[in-house]
């Protein structure tokens, strides 16, 4: 699998003309525009704006649907495959190397950015008004990458990509807002997963449920699934598991004649002290204490 390290070299493996900049690049998307690349890894973020006429675009395990006004994020080290994508004339791909970043304090703020973990199905699809909103930061972004850059011109960019950022984020949490209002099934299939694995006894058999089981059943990234919940029920993924396991463990130590480590045991917990901690944690209590109140 290729790996690219630089952006010239990317460039050059689709007939493309040198970056403007060894760190960054921005396309915008023109009539007649190909793109095509072998399943590889980079070291680059990438923001897009598109609208895919043909072809496909996959990273994580999906592809990209076709619907209009869609924001799509990679960052460095995802694998990624490009054929025959072709794309509606006035989107922009911005590429810019981690390195781009040394020294800005956008270094550090972009791993909060959960939507770089998302598949590529779990796109951002901007509303008419958002689209224009995310244009024009990308115009701004063009018109610095265009021109004779100067000392000015880093900070002009970045101020723009943070800002891209954070619209991104508010436009997601309108997403995953308008998608509540439409289904609200996602805690409602997650809690029968959850209540399958641990009724089937999975838990002594496999371990503790994680987020990235739960999510790869439910068809998901485990970034997304956390976030969806969150907004259902204020409440992460792993939030709701952790309730969960302490629920059945409560139930147990009150209905049945188990001892607390049998019953740590067969949930899946390895360690005894974990299992006491978040006990203890959710509950108020240790769970021997909490047995020991049960029997007097």
């Amino acid at each position: 699998m290729k790996h690219f390290k630089s952006l010239s070299e990317m460039h050059r493996e689709n007939g493309l003309a040198a970056p403007e900049h060894p760190m960054l690049s921005l396309l915008r998307i023109t009539p007649g525009l190909v793109l095509n690349f072998a399943e590889f890894t980079c070291d680059f973020y990438l923001i897009g704006l598109k609208n895919i006429k043909a072809g496909h675009w996959l990273y994580g395990r999906t592809q990209f649907d076709h619907e209009k006004g869609s924001m799509v994020f990679w960052k460095p080290r995802q694998v990624i495959e490009i054929t025959n994508l072709e794309l509606e004339e006035g989107g922009y791909i911005l590429l810019f190397h981690e390195d781009f970043l040394l020294g800005d304090v956008l270094q550090k703020e972009i791993q909060k950015y959960s939507f770089f973990d998302y598949e590529a199905d779990e796109a951002l699809h901007l509303s008419p008004k958002e689209e224009k909103t995310v244009a024009r930061l990308f115009d701004s972004i063009d018109s610095e990458y265009g021109n004779n850059q100067d000392e000015f011109s880093k900070d002009i960019i970045l101020v723009n990509i943070t800002s891209l950022l954070r619209y991104a984020e508010r436009f997601y949490k309108r997403q995953f807002i308008n998608r509540k209002d439409l289904s609200g099934k996602t805690v409602t299939a997650f809690n029968k997963l959850l209540g399958n694995y641990l009724k089937d006894e999975k838990a002594f058999e496999q371990g503790l449920p994680s987020v990235s089981y739960m999510a790869s059943e439910l068809h998901m990234s485990p970034r997304y699934l956390s976030n969806a919940l969150k907004i259902e029920t204020g409440k992460t993924a792993q939030e709701l598991i952790h309730i969960a396991l302490i629920t059945v463990a409560k139930n147990r130590l009150r209905e049945s004649s188990e001892n607390v480590s049998e019953i740590a045991y067969s949930l899946g917990f390895e360690n005894m002290s974990y299992f006491s901690k978040l006990f203890k944690k959710e509950v108020g209590q240790t769970p021997k204490d909490f047995k020991k109140r049960l029997l007097n």
